[in-house]
């Protein structure tokens, strides 16, 4: 499927609220589902809807996807190949979450597939590790479908029989008698639990659910350039869904340990460089460290505190774009000495009445010059 951009798919502004997101999906919903719409382009045209609804209703996609594209989508987990499933399924399903329900009042069957919950795992990283990618194998548990059952819940061997007490349609009507007529209650049975169903020989494995808790190891590729808060997403690692549906997906949600020296923005790099009195006012060649080691820059002399030197390409890697990197910033501090030994005390006393000799001459130039000055007007 050709990627558009995820506004035009909906036709909002890029500034659009959550609001306004979701009417349009709403309006668009409707005329491209092919439940609805029979047309050879309304599949491809609702699956883009879909893609692009989930994209800017969450913000860290949202914000990923303003910042990078497509391109840093993918990057970072998320599959951009196909929809996004975010539970939707048929029209009575997608509908629902907006409308209450689906066309004609149909109400849906507890037993229709159900796609299985999303998960979440919060995965601490090194500073470095986020600047230049690296593997990780973590461990989850979530639900899985029974592999003896086969997710029915039901033993192998036996089937499930029609409930007794709804006759399988998964509904009771109570009648009422009030002095305004007959009221008709409808509710979902008790017995089956709106299934229709009721399961008399349950599976011994999965004690009848049709899923069981299960612990896995998953090795979590993390690409370079990733930033704290990012979610990485591994599709169908949430829980089994239920009665056939698919499973939910897993978020990896990133957190970058500070580092001792280096800060981060985006791709930018910046340290704090001290530098003695010395070096700032004769210049010097000084040594500075960057995410892949040491290198040299030059002070000119006359250097003042606060001034900020660049290393063009010394920062963090763009997502998806291995070879462009960000910049580091280097910001020079002048240190002030706090312990003077003899020799030195003696220098910079010299130093100083040498300050004070060149000031006092500068005066006495001013002054001369404002005598001339003075004197020339008399004339």
């Amino acid at each position: 499927m050709t990627l558009r951009d995820y506004y035009e798919v909906l036709g909002v502004d890029k500034n659009a609220g959550k609001d306004e997101i979701k009417k349009a999906f709403r309006a668009k919903a409707r005329k491209y589902h092919p439940d609805v719409n029979k047309n050879h382009d309304a599949e491809e045209k609702f699956k883009e809807l879909g893609q692009a609804y989930e994209v800017l209703m969450d913000d860290d996609k949202r914000a990923m996807y303003d910042r990078y594209g497509h391109d840093g989508l993918k990057n970072a987990g998320f599959d951009t190949s196909g929809p996004f499933d975010f539970g939707f399924g048929g029209l009575d399903e997608i509908l629902s979450s907006f409308f209450g329900g689906g066309f004609g009042g149909r109400a849906r069957r507890a037993d229709a597939p159900q796609r299985g919950s999303d998960l979440r795992y919060d995965l601490e990283i090194e500073f470095t590790e986020a600047v230049f990618g690296t593997e990780k194998d973590i461990e989850i548990e979530h639900l899985e479908s029974c592999e003896k059952c086969g997710g029915s819940g039901v033993e192998p061997g036996s089937r499930p029989v029609i409930c007794p007490v709804c006759g399988g349609s998964g509904q009771v009507q109570r009648v009422t008698q009030t002095i305004l007529g007959h009221f008709t209650q409808v509710s979902v049975c008790h017995e089956c639990g709106g299934t229709g169903k009721k399961i008399t020989n349950p599976c011994k494995n999965c004690s009848g659910q049709g899923r069981k808790n299960v612990k896995k190891t998953l090795n979590v590729k993390i690409p370079a350039g990733i930033d704290g808060n990012t979610k990485l997403r591994i599709t169908g690692e949430g829980d089994a869904g239920k009665f056939g549906g698919r499973s939910g997906d897993l978020y990896v949600v990133i957190f970058v340990k500070p580092h001792e020296i280096f800060k981060r923005d985006g791709v930018n790099i910046y340290l704090k460089q001290q530098v003695s009195f010395t070096q700032a006012a004769l210049g010097d060649e000084i040594e500075v460290p960057t995410m892949t080691g040491k290198e040299n820059i030059k002070i000119q002399p006359g250097l003042q505190s606060g001034t900020v030197l660049t290393l063009k390409g010394a920062g963090v890697p763009y997502l998806n774009q291995a070879s462009r990197r960000g910049d580091q910033f280097i910001t020079i501090e002048v240190v002030t000495p706090k312990h003077l030994s003899e020799e030195e005390r003696k220098l910079y006393e010299r130093l100083r009445e040498l300050e004070g000799a060149k000031s006092k001459q500068s005066n006495d130039s001013l002054i001369d010059k404002m005598k001339d000055m003075f004197t020339g007007s008399a004339k």
